[in-house]
This record gives structure tokens, sequence and C-alpha cells, in this order.
């Protein structure tokens, strides 16, 4: 009998699912965007509704594209980019909007938790940095400012978990996503800390069981067959985080081993053992192994999300070209940034549109442009963009590389915005290392069909993810500009020093506008 994996993943812009064989090969594969709603300044979130619509159609077309037959399908696991947050009543209906990783509202929540708990103490517990992207801190959040909805929750899941819980009618979460939980997290125990709950006034019934990423934790119910064409009974796994399984899908699943993704987020991740983690960056447990193995993710919170930022307000024309002539708008974009000179020829941009993460935490931060002049047009602030992302992280690639950890060389480039041949030289060049590029970038929900795979015995061990990886279009960096981008680099470094208290300045002002 034939042998089929089901792998569906969320991203902050969209979500996607795919089928593949036991040989590796990918059969078909689905893709559909969703809005992200920003209500608020600083707010970020999706309709979870939007998440099972989603999920029932690309498990559909991707049925349908691969003439699979749905009994022949013998394990499914799900990923999210994280953090993420699905606040379920009882009966598993959300409450509210969903928060998703841009989400920057839980300021004073953070406060808070640092003159109460400690940032060192947190630190120590979570191995991350307190931030207000963790969702216990959302949790906060809800509790202050919108009570009533509070008082319903039944559980705080994460995206994966909410579909998973469509699928199986289980409340779930694997220890990979149960690490952006945050605050009351121990990320080497994986579990949570009553002691630390109790102090912050959450109840440890919120939460639900939580299981390693490899675990079977239920079936596809009647129900969710009927919805989505899957047979009842096909086994689910805990599923992981959506960096985690693509870096399984590229193969990175060795100690010292490096992805880079540009998807809504421009994102690292570097595999590892230690538990002496970098006080400056996020690790959650990986997919691989993930009671003992854990991949620290560098991360810029707008990354790709630029790029789509100028597809949408400033390229009327290069949509219109799409439509009319099939062209991608961003290909267009991409093919206006190649004419202009390393340095965007004066153009740095600062690429905080939402605020940054890593290494910075400055939820106040905000995109600049610097030295924009009348010779400036669109290809330059693409190009700025890119390489605002990139040294958004090398900054990161800095502190890692000072802190004497293995790297397996070269960095090897997925999924989103890295399918610009121009963004990963400009990578290359300004990180001074070589670079590959993944030839089958189907990307998380890949890694979640061999995760299932693994899980439900289908496939023998991660082994498989190296054998199937292929690598193409293999990178060296140029030392000339690796120089010419030190020296904006640094600019770049200075700029944000200086405005960083005038950005605190301007949320102060824009906030007391909004009242």
């Amino acid at each position: 009998m034939k042998q089929y994996l089901l792998g569906i993943d969320y991203g902050t812009g969209g979500g996607k699912a795919c089928i593949v064989d036991t040989a590796g090969k990918v059969l078909a594969y689905a893709f559909r965007e969703y809005p992200i709603i920003i209500e608020k300044p600083g707010w970020s979130e999706h309709d979870p509704q939007l998440y099972w619509k989603v999920a029932r159609a690309t498990i559909r077309e991707c049925i349908e594209k691969s003439g699979v037959a749905p009994e022949d399908i013998e394990g499914v696991a799900v990923s999210s980019a994280l953090p993420n947050l699905v606040m379920v009543d009882g009966d598993g209906h959300p409450l509210a909007l969903a928060y998703n990783l841009m989400d920057r509202r839980a300021q004073e929540e953070v406060t808070w938790l640092k003159q109460h708990l400690g940032a060192e103490r947190m630190f120590a517990l979570t191995g991350n940095p307190v931030d207000d992207h963790p969702m216990l801190v959302n949790l906060l959040w809800e509790k202050r400012h919108r009570p009533e909805v509070f008082r319903k929750i039944r559980y705080a899941l994460t995206a994966d978990g909410f579909i998973t819980m469509k699928l199986t009618g289980k409340a779930t979460v694997n220890v990979g996503s149960a690490a952006f939980y945050g605050v009351a997290w121990d990320v080497r125990e994986h579990r949570f800390s009553e002691e630390a709950l109790k102090e912050v006034g959450l109840p440890l019934d919120l939460f639900p069981p939580v299981f390693s990423c490899e675990d079977i934790v239920g079936e596809v119910s009647e129900e969710a067959a009927l919805a989505t064409g899957l047979r009842a009974g096909v086994p689910v796994c805990a599923g992981a985080v959506d960096f985690c399984v693509s870096c399984v899908a590229s193969g990175v699943i060795a100690e010292g081993d490096i992805q880079m993704n540009l998807g809504t987020c421009g994102n690292f991740g570097i595999v590892h053992r230690s538990t002496d983690f970098l006080p400056q960056m996020l690790v959650c447990p990986h997919a691989v192994d993930s009671r003992r193995t854990y991949v620290t993710i560098p991360t810029t919170t707008t990354g790709g999300q630029l790029i789509r930022y100028v597809r949408d307000m400033l390229s009327q024309v290069e949509v219109e070209m799409e439509r009319l002539l099939g062209v991608s708008a961003y290909e267009l974009l991409n093919l206006e940034a190649q004419k202009v000179p390393p340095g965007s020829e004066g153009l740095i941009a600062l690429p905080y549109f939402m605020g940054e993460r890593t290494p910075l935490w400055d939820p106040h931060a905000r995109g600049v442009l610097f030295g924009l002049s009348l010779s400036h047009g669109k290809g330059h602030y693409v190009r700025a963009f890119m390489e605002g992302v990139a040294y958004a992280l090398y900054h990161n690639f800095e502190l890692i590389r000072e802190a004497g950890w293995k790297i397996n060389l070269p960095i090897i480039f997925n999924e989103g915005g890295a399918q610009s041949r121009l963004w990963r030289q400009i990578i290359t060049d300004v990180f001074a290392v070589p670079t590959v590029f993944l030839k089958n970038r189907t990307g998380a929900p890949y890694g979640d069909a061999i995760l299932a795979g693994v899980a439900c015995g289908v496939l023998p061990d991660f082994g498989v993810a190296k054998q199937w990886a292929e690598y193409i279009d293999p990178l060296e960096p140029s030392l000339e500009n690796h120089e010419l981008y030190r020296e904006y680099y640094l600019l770049y470094r200075r700029l944000y020093e200086h405005l960083k208290d005038d950005f605190v300045s301007l949320a102060t002002l824009r906030d007391k506008r909004s009242r």
C-alpha cells in the first residue's frame, strides 16, 4: 500500500499545506493568504476562523491535485509562526481575534513583570528575554483590559494547537511552541513553573497538556474528516514551531547547522544542545529530539513583509502588470533593485516597522529611511530594505560568533524572500560567508510532513531530511562589497543609538493623540 504524509503550516501572512510521499517527493502544495489586522498602532492580529477555513481549503486542494486517496494518508502535523495566541472557550470557539508575532500592545504588562518577577529570573527560567511577545504577556493584557473575554477562556492555544484541536478534538501544545508562552515556562524541564504562574495570577488549567513534538496526540475526528476530505482516524502528531520544521525541510538537524528564512519576519536559526542560552536571542526546542535539542532563532520583526509593504502600498503599476502579464510584482521590484549598486547610493533603512526583536528588543523602534534624496527611486527603497534586513540579521550573527558556538557553513537559505538571488547575495556579502539555496522550497509544511512520518513510524528517523535536501546556487561573498557594507552597517548601528530615545518620545506623542 502506498503511504503519504500531510503537513500544514501557518505563517504571519498565510497558511499552506503539502502532501509528500515516503521518498520525499512533493505531490501537491497549496497556499492561501489571510489579512493581517491592525486595528490600532502596535496591534497585529488574525481572524482565527480563517485558520480553519484555510486548512479545509488547502487540504482539499492538495488531495485533489495529488490524486492521493485520503485513506493512504498516514500522518498529519501542523506548525505555526510563533508567538501567536488563540483564546478559545469550553466549546473550542475563538473568543477574540488571534494575536500574531508582530503584536506590540502589552508594554505596561512587560514593565509590571520586570518589577514583580525580574528580567533575570524570567530569563533563567525561560531562556528568552522578556518582551511583549510571549503569550503569557498577552494573557495578562487580556486579564487587565478585557476581563469579560479573559473570564471565558478555557484554553490559551497556539495557532498550530488550535488547528490540531480542530482536527482531533483535543487541546494540546508541543514543547517547541510552548516555549513561546514565556514568563513562567521552564524551557529546560518543558513544563510551567506553578510558583511563577501563581505570582503573575494565571491558573495552570488555562493551558493545554504538553507533548514532545514527535508524539502522536490524537486522530482526525469524523467531523474534521467531513470538513477536510481526510479519512477519520489518521494519526496527528503534536507539531512544532514553523521555523524548526522548515529547518527539518532543509536538512538542518545537526548541531551547528544554520538556516535562514526571509518570510514575513527575517530570521535564521542555529541548532545546538547547549542550555547556556544567549540573553539577547529567542530559543525553543527543535522538532528533532525535541526534549534535548534547541534552535536559537535571531529574528528581525519585519523581513519579507517590507517587500510586501512596497508591493501593496507603492506598486500599483507592478501589481497591474502581474495581473495582465503574469509576471510577479515581486520579480519586477527585484529587477528595479538590481539596478542599484551596493549601499543603495547612500540610502540606509532601519527596518523596524513593527518594533524590533533580537537583539534590540525595542517595541518602540520604527522604520527609517536615512539619506533620502531626489535621486532615489523605488529600486533604491527596495534594495535599502533588503540591506537593512541583512544588517539586522548580521548584528545577531556577530553575537553568536563572539559566543564561540559551533557554526557549520554554508548558511542554507530556504523560504520567502530568499527566492531573490539579489537578496541572497546581499546577505552573503554582509555576512562574508558562503551560502546555498535549498532546491525544494516547500518549506515548513514539508518539514511537518517529515515530522508526521517519523512520529507515525512511516519514516525511520530524521536522517531522511539530510538525504532529501538538495542545495543549489552556491554564492561566495565579495570581500570588496563586505568592506563597503561594513561601513554602512556601523552607520546603521549608530543611527539606531541616536534615535532610540526619540522612538520612545514618538510613541508617547502617538499614544497621547490616540486617546
